[in-house]
């Protein structure tokens, strides 16, 4: 698997944020050209890769480009970039961070930090108060007359974090979600046959909306949905053993449900079987809060069954996510499975 560790690595420390997700959609179109019939990129940026196979049900596989973000609000005359925050931000984890600003000339290296007083000098009030994220500013070390003429109001902001092995796992920016494109990538390069007319779809705008599944899954009109993408594993120190969601090091998770589906029971029941007769390790998942791509697919028109493979992730919407690879490795093993023979799963609803 290391040797396939570069295009996971290149997908993390690549900017997307919702509405920004070009550098990613380059990437993916490389990726997948020689593997399918066809590639369209719908007008909300959605690149849709397809694998023709005349007169099978349609699959929809459904991984986002999108990272949490931030576009440029603001310029004061002073050069410091105020910013709106696009996607699940937790103040906490915005301190001291380094960031990388899109601007039109290329790309400039910013720090991000509150504006608040060093707790050198502030009060115990004042470093009791919660900080918001409208609290935060960019700086790029540069006088404001350059900043001006750099930047512009809009600009994409993101996280700036290398790629990192750390002992059996991997650690980046933006593992939400693109340990998810490399795994649909990986297992359409891997299908030694297709089941089904395949449609693998990198799709935009999931951190605000599942808005990119919605609108590409009405135009594919899929039979069967499987989305991809990572899930809370909160197997750390301060957490109880029931509130885990799912383990690092434990498998690919099989979803029963979030706040945003219910997967089909069929669905479920036929991929826990596929990998155990694989001999692939999996997980049961329930997530209370949070949702995937499967619910957008699951509305549209007449309603399409639908399930989510999860990769367990540690330290989530932060700049250091963390997956093991063995986690990885096994969702890519199953989607491949599913891609061959999924079409013989039992979708009925008595």
């Amino acid at each position: 698997m290391e040797q396939f560790m570069d295009l996971l690595k290149e997908l993390c420390e690549t900017s997307g944020i919702p509405g920004f997700e070009s550098r990613l959609r380059t990437i993916v179109r490389r990726e997948l050209t020689p593997v399918v019939d066809e590639l369209q990129v719908d007008a909300l940026g959605n690149l849709i890769a397809i694998k023709k196979q005349a007169g099978a049900p349609k699959l929809m596989i459904a991984a986002h480009m999108d990272e949490i973000g931030f576009v440029i609000s603001h310029i004061d005359d002073k050069g410091w970039l105020r910013v709106v925050g696009l996607g699940g931000h937790d103040p906490r984890n915005m301190m001291a961070q380094r960031v990388t600003v899109c601007a039109p000339g290329g790309d400039l290296t910013g720090i991000l930090h509150p504006g608040v007083k060093p707790p050198h000098i502030a009060s115990e009030e004042e470093r009791r108060r919660q900080l918001q994220v409208s609290d935060f500013f960019i700086d790029l070390g540069l006088p404001a007359a350059q900043v001006k003429e750099l930047v512009k109001i809009g600009t994409p902001v993101t996280l700036q974090r290398d790629f990192q092995t750390i002992g059996d796992c991997v650690s980046c920016k933006a593992l939400d979600d693109r340990v998810a494109l490399y795994i649909m990538i990986r297992a359409m390069q891997q299908a030694s046959q297709f089941g089904f007319e395949t449609y693998a779809v990198a799709t935009v705008q999931e951190e605000i909306g599942l808005r990119g599944a919605g609108t590409s899954a009405f135009g594919v009109q899929p039979n069967v949905g499987i989305a991809l993408d990572v899930t809370v594993a909160a197997d750390i120190p301060g957490v109880s053993e029931h509130e885990r969601v799912t383990q690092v090091g434990k498998g690919v998770a099989i979803k029963i449900l979030d706040s945003s589906a219910i997967s089909h029971p069929g669905l479920v029941s036929f991929l826990q079987t596929l990998a155990d007769q694989r001999s692939i390790p999996w997980q049961p998942e329930i997530l209370p809060r949070g949702g995937t791509d499967a619910g957008a697919m699951q509305r549209i028109r007449a309603g399409v069954p639908v399930a989510t493979l999860s990769i367990p992730t540690r330290y989530l919407h932060t700049s250091v996510e963390l997956v093991n690879k063995a986690d990885v490795e096994a969702p890519v093993k199953l989607l491949t499975a599913f891609i061959e023979e999924g079409n013989q799963a039992d979708l009925s609803l008595i």
